[in-house]
């Protein structure tokens, strides 16, 4: 008995890296900002959804994580193979596009926070920028899942800052398990977003390669499997503090939008120094790890798509288109930063909407593909996944449109009667007794002001 576990042990230390990795490189800068963001306008309110996006995310990393290990393939691959080039092409368009609004904002995450030690990005993007290219181009797949796996400890840093600013713990706990659904444009759309940073495309792409860079197979699965939960579990852990962090330090003292994840470290400076540097330096380490691991993935996923040899283990001639696109996606997203007056805000919560707008159907294509029996042998889906699986597309599709015909009605609205707005909309506030009460003040918070952008409107009405 004692001979099994040790041996159970030791196989689950040699699977371990591509769950933790991917859940862990989750929280980038991107998704610090739109936790930080939530936090800030809507105090504990969001905590409730992280439980359900939990369960979701946990939920498509397995799925992953067994196609990848059952068929010794990636899911840009199988999609080839199983529904063809044309559908894989216009999939992978979606995706670089995606994953390259993804890369400008983790080269921001980067910029933002050294910038708060007062080194300026036109030092600190260059430097970055040769130091993540060089990480992968020079290393093989086992130093650099090493150097990533110690960047993934790192994310204490948040849970520390979190205790430091002695939140209201009983607040936290009750807007944890206690919905409330708002039916405006800001609400949905930040819903989105959490679901679309915290339940990426590419880390479904990412994954699946990686279990199958590492050569984990059925046998190792079960160990596998477990690594992956963990990192699902450990990954929205980060989430809830970042959240409770921003409603003590920003939300509580009254509720704002901030223009970046920066904004959050300096809102905890009050609360001391030690949790405004340990905030500060955990959105550097965040910004870095998903600078590495964001190009990796877009070049993974176009490589297996389109059939080209892929993988952090070749060399940069056996594998040139591999390493042309990971070069490209850094040289792009880093010098993006450095052009001057680049609307960063709008270009971060773009690509969060985005991925939560393009998760429906790569779910789509995951659901079909692990439930073919050809393929998959007896590794299909119970019936239980896939009816978590399918709610889960419902929800996205329905979050989805829910949004467009909200933005719909106040173009019209906007056309026929505008008015002027002054006040938040459904402003969270805070009263002596610690509760939330609903206020449907109107104001345009910066992801309204994006879609108004986008879409070329004056103002939204009623």
């Amino acid at each position: 008995m004692h001979k099994r576990f040790r041996y159970q042990i030791a196989i689950f230390l040699s699977v371990i890296g591509p769950g933790l990795i991917t859940a862990n490189v989750d929280n980038d800068s991107g998704g610090i900002f739109t936790y930080s963001q939530a936090g800030a306008k809507y105090g504990y309110l969001p905590l409730w959804t992280l439980i359900p996006i939990t369960l979701l995310l946990i939920v498509t990393q397995e799925m992953s994580s067994r196609m990848g290990a059952v068929t010794g393939k990636g899911l840009s691959d199988l999609i080839r193979e199983e529904f063809g080039l044309r559908t894989t092409f216009f999939l992978m368009i979606a995706l670089v596009l995606t994953n390259f609004l993804n890369v400008i904002a983790e080269f921001a995450g980067i910029a933002s926070s050294l910038e708060l030690f007062h080194i300026s990005r036109y030092i600190s993007v260059p430097i970055c920028a040769v130091a993540v290219w060089l990480l992968v181009v020079r290393g093989n797949y086992r130093s650099v899942e090493k150097i990533f796996l110690v960047a993934c400890t790192l994310y204490v840093t948040y849970i520390i800052s979190a205790f430091l600013l002695k939140p209201d713990w009983k607040q936290a706990a009750i807007y944890s398990v206690k919905p409330i659904l708002m039916f405006d444009t800001d609400y949905i759309t930040m819903l989105i977003a959490m679901v679309g940073t915290s339940i990426a495309p590419w880390m479904q792409f990412y994954l699946q390669s990686a279990i199958v860079e590492k050569g984990i197979t059925a046998k190792e699965y079960v160990q596998s499997r477990i690594e992956v939960i963990v990192g699902c579990i450990l990954t929205d852990v980060v989430a809830f503090f970042i959240i409770v962090s921003c409603a003590t330090a920003i939300w509580a003292h009254g509720p704002r939008d901030i223009n970046d994840a920066a904004d959050a470290a300096v809102a905890l400076k009050p609360f001391g120094q030690y949790a405004y540097l340990l905030f500060s330096a955990g959105l550097f380490n965040a910004s870095f790890f998903a600078a590495c691991i964001l190009p990796i993935s877009t070049a993974f996923t176009v490589c297996e798509g389109l059939g080209f040899e892929s993988g952090v283990d070749k060399r940069f001639n056996e594998a040139p288109e591999f390493y042309w696109l990971y070069t490209l996606l850094i040289v792009f997203g880093a010098g993006v930063i450095l052009w001057p007056n680049f609307p960063l805000v709008k270009t971060i919560l773009a690509s969060q909407v985005l991925n939560g707008v393009l998760l429906p159907f790569v779910l789509i294509y995951m659901v079909l593909l692990i439930n073919k029996k050809g393929l998959m042998k007896e590794w299909t889906n119970s019936g239980a996944y896939n009816a978590v699986a399918w709610v889960a597309v419902a929800i996205m599709i329905g979050l989805t449109l829910a949004l467009v015909s909200i933005t719909v009605k106040q173009i019209m609205q906007a056309s026929a009667a505008p008015i002027e707005r002054s006040a938040p909309v459904a402003q969270v506030q805070r009263h002596d007794s610690g509760s939330h009460t609903l206020k449907a003040y109107v104001h345009e918070s910066r992801i309204a002001h994006l879609i108004r952008q986008t879409l070329g409107i004056r103002e939204f009405a009623d």
